[in-house]
């Protein structure tokens, strides 16, 4: 038996690089320091029915099994018989695999988009308009003293992110969960706001009304009524006071403020409530990214194309629309007539709409895993496992690169995504050669 130290989990934004994994020949016995979500993500490499053995090639209805050669050549077909083609998911792969998918996208002129669109994307667009002020997560768990989740229940969605990071963690100018207070803003009760110091429960669509108070309020200026959003003021006068007064405070907010009535327009009144925080002590702000790598993929989408998301190359140059070149509203208004996924699972998560019209127009998957897009798509590449059988680089939700490890042997015949889009682009240079 042999034991792997530091090994990066790969499945949410912390990307947690303290993992202990035990192997024999090459295969997985335990994993020591995971969370129940690391530990169902490793145990995936365990299971064989959730796999396919070989490529699969659907034609009218009838599946057969393929070599990767022949898939390859099928997909490439598919993909430049279509008048718009669409590649979409990449949160849950590498960068390097990223950066080919931007290539060809634009060698297709296809558009590419990420999960980020359905949920993140706001955040995005909030940094874009107000820009923010962020640190790592290692000097939040070294200085911060006062922590806000807001929108958010890291307790069930990144179980690590309290006591690696923020509350719990002895620092090295912080002693631990006495030295530190915990607000959690959320309607609901939820795990994380049992431990909270103070649990603020604004009225459903009421976080952009509460942030812009508590900014009037840091600001030295007064609100009309005794209640905002159904939050008692004078709470928030007490928790805009203690705001100001945090040596170190940290705002970490998630989908229940980017997904939520008014959207980036929340997100843009929580950076503004950091900004107008820094004239009196030192704050950050922070979303919380949920796959491991769909913060790298904005990276990557970025440097490539000066865009983080949603990028249209139809016209042969990046274009930048979101809420129209995205992928739920493409497809849904009747945009694009073909599909490539790379590590997502759209007919699972779209809305049921745009499920269907997934499921009616010629699709290739690139996936470990079965889904249900897979199940539906016309041509199915299995790959290895990014961060597992396969390594690369992702990065965390503070904007730090990590390394992913191969930790196991992949399945016998099973490629890398990186080779299957690298043999994709190949075919696709040749086609454009003439």
């Amino acid at each position: 038996m042999k034991v792997l130290r530091d090994v990066t989990c790969p499945f949410c934004g912390c990307l947690c690089d303290d993992i202990r994994v035990t192997v024999e020949d090459g295969q997985l016995v335990e994993i020591h320091n995971g969370c129940a979500l690391s530990q169902a993500r490793f145990g995936e490499v365990k299971r064989d029915d959730n796999r396919h053995a070989t490529p699969v090639i659907r034609i009218d209805g009838d599946s057969r099994p393929a070599s990767y050669e022949e898939a390859m050549d099928h997909s490439i077909e598919l993909l430049n018989q279509a008048d718009h083609p669409l590649l979409y998911g990449w949160a849950n792969t590498c960068c390097e695999a990223q950066k080919l998918g931007v290539e060809l996208a634009e060698m297709l002129g296809a558009s590419i988009d990420d999960t980020s669109s359905i949920c993140h994307g706001p955040s995005t667009l909030g940094i874009q308009d107000t820009g923010y002020v962020s640190a790592t997560l290692g000097t939040v768990k070294n200085r911060a003293d006062f922590l806000i989740y807001w929108g958010c229940n890291p307790f069930h969605a990144h179980p690590r992110h309290i006591s690696r990071y923020t509350v719990f963690p002895r620092g090295y100018f912080r002693g631990g969960r006495e030295e530190r207070k915990l607000v959690v803003v959320d309607p609901r009760r939820t795990t994380t706001s049992r431990i909270a110091d103070l649990h603020l429960q604004p009225d459903l669509g009421g976080d952009f009304e509460v942030l812009n108070a508590l900014r009037v309020m840091v600001n030295g200026g007064e609100v009309w009524g005794s209640e905002i959003a159904g939050i008692p003021a004078e709470e928030l006068h007490q928790m805009a006071e203690e705001m100001k007064k945090a040596e170190f405070g940290a705002l970490f907010f998630g989908l229940g403020l980017s997904m939520s009535r008014g959207r980036h327009r929340n997100v843009e009144a929580a950076l503004q409530l950091v900004r107008d925080l820094n004239r009196h002590t030192k704050w950050i702000v922070m979303a919380m990214r949920g796959h491991y790598n769909v913060a790298g993929f904005n990276e990557v989408c970025a440097w490539e194309t000066g865009y983080p998301f949603s990028v249209d190359f139809t016209r042969g140059y990046p274009r930048y629309n979101p809420g129209e070149t995205s992928a739920v509203d493409l497809i849904r208004d009747h945009e694009v007539d073909a599909m490539m996924t790379v590590a997502a699972d759209p007919v699972a998560h779209l809305p049921a709409s745009v499920a269907r019209e997934i499921r009616s127009m010629p699709t290739v998957a690139i996936d470990p895993f079965r889904t249900l897009t897979t199940e539906a798509a016309d041509v199915v590449m299995p790959t290895q496992i990014a961060g597992i059988e396969t390594p690369g680089t992702a990065y965390r939700m503070d904007g730090v690169p990590i390394e992913l490890n191969q930790v196991v042997n992949p399945p016998e015949g099973l490629i890398s995504d990186r080779e299957v889009l690298t043999g994709l682009l190949e075919r696709q240079r040749r086609l454009d050669l003439g």
